[in-house]
């Protein structure tokens, strides 16, 4: 599956069936079965898995359109979790990946889970919050504190209660509540020298899709600055608009750029991984981040708040920027990483750790 065949079978999949009634039909609670089939039937879901559990085993890079697809025409679903889950699954020899939608859990961002039981029986008690999806998921991937992986079933199993809660974007962001919750497999981490990597993996999707956003959102001002006329003349011509753009569309290319060297250095289903792949996922979330709380601010104020309004659909994308900016970590969160990291390397460490791209 070349780069240009994924790139152009997301651009016919998603323009054609991703649209405001599907977007709203997802904030009322419902995924669309259809649409999952289809990206299911176009090998959306496995492109990073190992092939020998049925994966295409592509490399990040040849899947990023699919993660900036999935920001640009706001796909209501739970596709990025899917590939990252799968993609570990298959590394940790996780058997059979099951067919429908999957979750993904860091233990200790932002839960408060235990592990007991012992490897014979291992379950999980306990609190998370902000699971994407979780209501629709058949099982959760989960990376412990302890550096293993996990299997957790969530449809139907023993334990498991789903609180229903959305982000800012109006998509599932549960409260799963676990009582001696059975885990399903448990292995080591495949991804040797990479701490956290639901979190981190997690954050390089999440900075794809806000890529695509970011692109959405600033070719929808565009096309809005050309068409509206005031005072005799588009308002595009007015200097203070332009300036505007301009310093989005330079937020939006900076962060293009973190993204792409982010997906470069994240390890694909032969395990080549980078030994960058933690500091390069902290530059691209932290410099999508920032492009999105700027982004947002300076759309809808070329959209004289217009975007706002319900029936306009500029906010389906804006709504993500602020949704997904916080998820995986904050650009707060990995700005500080990245600080306490340069600290530590001093002034004769810093520039040849920038330059590597490993603190």
């Amino acid at each position: 599956m070349s780069d240009k065949l994924i790139e152009d079978s997301v651009q016919r999949l998603f323009a054609a069936q991703v649209d405001k009634g599907l977007r709203e039909r997802a904030e009322a609670g419902a995924l669309d079965a259809a649409l999952w089939q289809h990206v299911c039937d176009a090998g959306f879901t496995l492109a990073l898995a190992a092939s020998a559990q049925g994966g295409f085993a592509q490399s990040w890079s040849a899947a990023y359109p699919i993660l900036r697809g999935i920001g640009h025409w706001q796909v209501p679903l739970p596709l990025a979790e899917t590939m990252v889950a799968a993609l570990l699954a298959s590394l940790a020899g996780f058997g059979p990946l099951p067919a429908g939608p999957l979750t993904l859990i860091e233990q200790g961002r932002g839960n408060r889970l235990s592990l007991a039981g012992g490897d014979r029986d291992p379950r999980l008690s306990g609190v998370a919050h902000g699971v994407p999806w979780a209501r629709h998921a058949d099982a959760a991937l989960l990376s412990l504190a302890d550096g293993r992986l996990a299997w957790l079933p969530l449809r139907g199993a023993a334990g498991v209660r789903i609180e229903p809660h959305s982000n800012t974007a109006g998509l599932p962001s549960d409260t799963l509540r676990l009582e001696d919750a059975g885990l399903s497999a448990i292995a080591a981490n495949p991804l040797l020298g990479l701490a956290e990597p639901v979190w981190t993996l997690g954050a390089i999707a999440r900075s794809a899709m806000l890529v695509g956003a970011l692109e959405s959102a600033l070719n929808q001002a565009l096309r809005y600055a050309g068409e509206r006329v005031q005072f005799g003349k588009p308002l595009g011509r007015n200097q203070v608009i332009q300036h505007q753009l301009a310093l989005l569309a330079g937020d939006v290319a900076a962060a293009r750029v973190a993204a792409l060297v982010a997906a470069a250095d994240a390890p694909d289903a032969d395990q080549r991984g980078s030994a960058s792949t933690r500091f390069s996922a902290a530059v691209a979330k932290v410099r999508a981040g920032e492009a999105a709380s700027r982004g947002a601010g300076i759309v809808h104020q070329v959209h004289g708040a217009i975007g706002f309004s319900h029936e306009h659909p500029l906010h389906f994308a804006t709504r993500r920027l602020w949704a997904w900016r916080e998820e995986f970590g904050s650009d707060a969160h990995w700005a500080a990483e990245l600080g306490r990291a340069a600290i530590t390397a001093g002034a004769a460490g810093f520039w040849p750790a920038v330059t590597a791209r490993q603190f």
